[in-house]
């Protein structure tokens, strides 16, 4: 039968082109603009106080719904390009928000009255929203304009350093990357410490469908009391995502565009050829260690021509019952390393509409992401780095130069490929009925859709071919992974004002949520030529030699749940709050399938009580405590039940061959949630009229019945380990957050943002009655010498405990001395370095790899047309085992490439690889993350409404005492049990640390 092929494509562009397609992208969209959408006039105005009747300056006057904006002068006037009928927003720190349709008017006078109950926007909570000043709990609310500007690969990325307690870790610069989250510290082993992500109300929503210029707002809920109202899923804490919407008015157009170009910072030092010549002429390395070339193989991996680019496009309008947003975008990332890209094409759409006179709302929300990834590249820096670099990369007849002992990794570069094709889909639906006044039934569903096809080849002259033992030339993979996410919850709300004094808001509800994945993949080998590549698999000849591999699965699970959630306030004094949860999942065991989760807290708003009222300086205050219970059910499926797996084949006495299957998991029916208890009290506050406010949290979480693998007992068990619950962790924390204006006149307003946080966590237990266990051992070294891991957890102790020998120094003749327990120093094989004899064992701790403390700082100032952000922020009192020096900074690795510090640093050396104290190194850092200038053009102009451009760098210096290529890149959330990235390891062969230069432009018209 004939089959279809598939020729080669090339998925990189050269960077000329792609920035020519930049350039001609907004020289294009810039003529379109010459089109006139509709008549725009200067509206002119001023704005007062309510309480003194005199001018405010600074106040900011937006169009709604649209990127139009300006400030009042010193006499509080302003003017501003807008439509008849549209909507201005008004909003001034300290005082109360208004919104105002212009009609007809060209000229508006604006009163603003004092806002005595704190900043009391409306801000998005689960299954709802609330007014600020009715939120017991500990949130934080990030707006479009608070977000990072440097073009962010991932959406969480735009809360770096924005929110306390938040920690977002990244392990390079590529962008087929994602980021590690965490909130408040670790609560869980061997189940999820990432927080629920929430995108206009689909839970679990997938990161890869949101775009920057398409976010509204994020808000994170912190604690347990916040979070309560999604129960199982909220142990991590909640970020709930907001996209725009459209507005009525006017259709608009927002275009966003930006070019970038990444170049690398920091590298390890590793001898040059030269350099490497110099060791061999004094005797250090043999004479039969040159080669002959001059290689500098990093240099060979990096891509030096990486522009990427991003363009969106977003159409909004709509009338008083119906309104519409919808936004296209392309994305092309090209990673620091070649063969490392991702072209990603999107649509995004938001549908709102009225109807039976303003009592049935629905709403309808598309997206959907299409993305190329290059997977091949992003690797090899470790080969990169040590190889001898006078070896060639290829022969003198032009073929590749290939060697047993390591992968040349240029010529996998040029000889292989590794490709994903993805689609992700979400479709979401929300209609209202408001059956009488105040009270309103919504009915929300939604479908997820996640689908990819891996492809990889590896060609007749790639060094897997050259190697193959068996003559099976070339090597062919394909796999392809779908998955569905359902969700499907009505809800029921109340929201009524009484007398203007009691305040109820309330909803209840029902979830229900199914999701299921599959997967199969298939590989072959033995190609006779490089036509078909993977797709044609049949091409292959190793199948019927029993060398070809496949595999499949399918798995699912399903959450129902019943939700309900009552807010009170009282006069604008006294607000509580109730949240009550029960859920149910099939993830656990038969007995335990149900639990019960929820949370109770209270408010009082002091500045709203009349003896406050003298103090002028105040103009907000607000204390806060709750308490709340949540639960953690993100581990994997059937874990509660026994499972078969295949084992050998046997011949039967009917001389038939058959498969055998076996139990490969113990029955668990009592397997349950983890469930955390966590305690926060907490203050907002203003004062100085809006000069100065923000919000100080305390808390304590413990998080009890911890999921984990234990040994069991055979019999009357059939594994000798069992997946059960048993032990506690807690922790307690601090987080502050400040937000200041020194200056602000009609000329300038310069506004900081200070955040910072603590965080304590502890193992309080391993053990219960029946599994005893006294530590845990965490965080894989890896490399020469078979070193095992670094971190080891006690019952009681902190988590991220580094655990190995104390350095006390080096003999005459290079050799290790370590410190006993009596304090005395002695050679290596003198010391008792036993793991299990915690009695007389001479290992301790010997640091932390969790930073105590974290801190940002936001200083943005704005003069006339031009705005200037500088971001710095910071990690402090943490060690890291710096693996690099280990491997590389030791003589003993020769004719390896060797770090230069071998010879200088550790010079003394001379003795086999150790772990201990001695390679571990302060990871404290503060980093010059961001800095952005920016100029708004104040056109007189009828058809662009605003035209804005600006410049970013990003990590731009680094201040450390840490040798290794960036702190940043290492983890510092979990507890270590992490495969890929271990917590507090830096790895050998890390993804080059870049500084990153951008320039982008905003258009609306």
């Amino acid at each position: 039968m004939k089959k279809n092929t598939l020729h080669k494509t090339n998925l990189g562009h050269s960077a000329f082109r792609r920035l020519a397609q930049a350039c001609m992208s907004i020289l294009l969209l810039l003529a379109f603009t010459t089109y006139t959408f509709s008549q725009e006039r200067t509206v002119r105005g001023v704005v007062t106080s309510a309480t003194d009747q005199n001018p405010l300056p600074g106040v900011t006057v937006r169009a709604k719904g649209t990127n139009s904006m300006t400030a009042t002068d010193s006499e509080g006037r302003f003017s501003i390009n807008a439509s008849e009928g549209e909507v201005l927003e008004v909003s001034f720190i300290g005082y109360a928000p208004q919104e105002i349709n212009i009609g007809t008017r060209t000229s508006i006078q604006v009163v603003l009255q004092t806002d005595t109950r704190s900043m009391d926007e409306v801000v998005v909570v689960g299954y709802g929203s609330l007014r600020k000043s009715e939120i017991t709990a500990a949130s934080t609310n990030i707006k479009a304009e608070d977000f990072r500007q440097s073009g962010a690969r991932n959406a969480m990325d735009l809360l770096q350093g924005k929110v306390a307690g938040l920690q977002i870790t990244r392990s390079g610069s590529n962008p087929n990357t994602g980021v590690a989250l965490q909130l408040r510290g670790a609560t869980s082993i061997a189940g999820s410490n990432s927080p629920l992500v929430v995108i206009d109300g689909i839970p679990g929503g997938n990161l890869d469908l949101l775009q920057q210029a398409d976010i509204e707002s994020i808000n994170v809920l912190k604690d347990g009391s916040a979070a309560a109202i999604y129960g199982t899923q909220a142990n991590g804490g909640v970020i709930l995502v907001t996209t725009k919407k459209g507005a009525p008015g006017k259709t608009r157009f927002d275009y966003a565009g930006y070019v970038s170009r990444d170049f690398v910072q920091r590298q390890p030092d590793f001898m040059t050829a030269e350099e490497y010549r110099q060791k061999i002429a004094e005797g250090v390395i043999a004479p039969n260690n040159d080669f002959g070339d001059n290689v500098n193989a990093f240099d060979q991996l990096i891509n030096q021509n990486n522009t990427s680019q991003y363009h969106t496009l977003a159409v909004s309008g709509g009338g008083e019952n119906n309104n519409f947003r919808a936004s296209a975008y392309f994305r092309d990332l090209q990673g620091i390393a070649r063969e490392n890209g991702r072209t990603e094409y999107g649509v995004r759409a938001n549908f709102n509409g009225k109807g039976l006179n303003d009592r049935l709302t629905t709403q309808v929300d598309f997206a959907t992401n299409l993305n190329n990834a290059n997977l091949l590249g992003g690797g090899g820096w470790e080969w990169a780095y040590t190889r001898n670099p006078t070896l060639p990369l290829k022969n003198e007849d032009g073929t590749w130069y290939y060697e047993q002992t390591t992968t040349n990794e240029v010529a996998r570069l040029a000889e292989e490929h590794n490709r994903r094709q993805q689609q992700t889909t979400t479709l979401a639906g929300t209609a209202g009925y408001e059956v009488i006044p105040d009270l309103k039934v919504n009915v929300f569903g939604s479908v997820q859709r996640n689908a990819w096809v891996d492809g990889a080849y590896a060609s007749l002259a790639s060094e897997p071919s050259m190697e193959n033992s068996v003559g099976a030339l070339g090597r062919a993979y394909q796999s392809s992974r779908l998955e569905m996410k359902y969700a499907f919850e009505p809800t029921i709300s109340y929201n009524r004002v009484l007398d203007d004094i009691h305040s109820i808001n309330a909803v209840v509800g029902y979830s229900y949520r199914y999701e299921v994945n599959q997967n199969f993949d298939a590989t072959n080998y033995g190609f006779q030529n490089d036509v078909f590549e993977e797709n044609n698999l049949g091409a292959g000849d190793q199948l019927i030699a029993g060398r070809a591999g496949m595999g499949s699965y399918k798995n699912d699970n399903k959450i129902i749940g019943f939700l309900g959630r009552i807010n009170y306030s009282y006069d604008g004094k006294y607000t509580f709050q109730g949240i009550y949860r029960r859920d149910g999942s099939t993830r656990f065991g038969e007995n335990n399938k149900w639990g019960n989760f929820g949370s109770i807290g209270v408010a009082w708003h002091m500045t709203s009580e009349d003896f406050m009222q003298n103090i002028r300086f105040l103009n907000d205050l607000k204390v806060r405590a709750n308490y709340g219970v949540t639960g953690n059910q993100e581990i994997g499926n059937y874990m509660s039940l026994v499972t078969l797996g295949t084992g050998n084949n046997y011949i039967y006495p009917d001389g038939a061959w058959r498969q055998t299957y076996g139990p490969t998991r113990n029955p668990n029916p009592n397997l349950r949630w983890e469930t955390k208890h966590e305690y926060n009290v907490g203050v907002d506050f203003m004062m100085l009229n809006g000069r100065l406010g923000g919000a100080i949290d305390a808390y304590r979480r413990i998080t009890k019945d911890l999921l984990g693998t234990y040994t069991s007992q055979q019999p009357p068990f059939i594994r000798d380990n069992i997946f059960t619950n048993v032990g506690q962790i807690s922790s307690n924390g601090l987080e502050i957050t400040l937000n200041a204006v020194p200056v602000r006149n009609e000329k300038v307003t310069w506004t900081v943002d200070l955040i910072g946080s603590t965080n304590r966590n502890r193992m309080d237990s391993f053990s219960d009655d029946t599994y005893k266990v006294s530590y845990r051992d965490f965080s894989s070294i890896g490399g020469f010498g078979a070193l095992g891991t670094a971190i080891r957890v006690f019952e009681g102790s902190r988590l991220g405990d580094f655990y190995g020998k104390r350095f006390a120094g080096f003999t005459e003749d290079g050799r290790w001395l370590f410190y006993k327990r009596d304090g005395s120093a002695v050679p290596f094989d003198q010391i008792n370095d036993s793991r299990t004899d915690l009695e007389n064992t001479d290992l301790a701790v010997i640091g932390n790899a969790i930073p105590k403390y974290h801190l940002s700082l936001n200083s943005t100032v704005s003069y006339k047309n031009f705005d200037f952000r500088v971001f710095f922020r910071g990690r402090f009192d943490y060690d890291i085992l710096n693996t690099t020096q280990i491997s590389y900074g030791n003589q003993i690795a020769l004719p390896n490439n060797l770090l230069n510090e071998a010879f200088t640093r550790h010079g003394e050396l001379n003795d086999t690889y150790m772990y201990s104290d001695y390679y571990l190194e302060s990871g404290s850092h503060v980093k010059l993350d961001e800095m952005t200038l920016g100029y708004t053009f104040k056109l007189n102009n009828e058809k662009i409404r605003n035209f804005r451009i600006y410049v970013t760098g990003t990590n731009l210096a680094l201040f450390t005492k840490y040798t290794g290529v960036d702190p940043d890149y290492v983890n510092d959330t979990g507890i270590g049990s992490e495969n890929t990235n271990p917590l507090g390891i830096d790895g050998r062969g890390l993804y080059p640390n870049t500084r990153s230069f951008l320039f982008g432009v905003n258009i609306g018209f």
